[in-house]
C-alpha cells in the first residue's frame, strides 16, 4: 500500500470523503465490464455544497479550481466504495462542468484541479482524455461539476 492511491492521497494531506449521496435517481458510480462510469460529482464536503454561483462573477477560477479538486476527490471516493482504488488500472475520461459567467473563458483551468489530482494520484495512469465545458447553471448553483470514466483491473 505504500505506493497505492491511499497513500498518495495521504502524501498530498487527502483523505477519501464518505460517498456523497445523490440529489436525484442515479446511482454514485456504476461498474460495466472493465469501466467504472462515476455520476457527476459536486463540491460537497461534509453533506455541504462548499460554495454557489457563477465562476467568473462571484467565484474566482483559482477558488474553481480547488472545488473541482474536491469533485474529483469525491469522484474517487465513489470508485473506491465500488471496486477500491487499487483496482484502478487507467483514468480514462474526465468531463468537467462550469457554471461560468458571461465571458468567462478559463474553463481548462479549473478542470484542471481534477485532472492535476488524477495526476497526482495515479501517475502515468492517471492521464486521461478530457473535456470541459462552460455551461450557465449546474445542479443545486454548483460552480463546477465533475464526473469521470476509470479503468479497472
Amino acid at each position: 500500500m505504500g505506493n497505492g492511491p491511499h497513500a498518495k492521497l495521504a502524501e498530498l494531506g487527502l483523505t477519501l470523503p464518505e460517498v456523497v449521496p445523490p440529489v436525484a435517481s442515479y446511482v454514485p458510480a456504476v461498474q460495466s465490464g472493465r469501466h467504472v462510469y462515476v455520476s457527476g460529482q459536486l463540491p460537497v464536503a461534509d453533506g455541504k455544497l462548499l460554495a454557489t454561483g457563477k465562476v467568473g462573477a462571484g467565484i474566482s477560477a483559482e477558488q474553481a479550481k480547488d472545488l473541482a479538486q474536491r469533485c474529483a476527490l469525491n469522484g474517487l471516493a465513489a470508485v473506491d466504495a465500488l471496486v477500491g482504488l487499487e483496482n484502478v488500472v487507467k483514468v480514462v475520461k474526465v468531463t468537467g462542468f462550469v457554471a461560468s459567467a458571461p465571458g468567462f473563458t478559463g474553463q481548462p483551468g479549473v478542470i484542471n484541479g481534477a485532472s492535476d489530482l488524477f495526476g497526482a494520484v495515479f501517475g502515468e495512469a492517471g492521464r486521461h482524455a478530457r473535456s470541459a465545458v462552460g455551461v450557465s447553471e449546474l445542479p443545486l448553483d454548483a460552480p463546477v461539476e465533475v464526473e469521470l470514466i476509470v479503468e479497472v483491473a
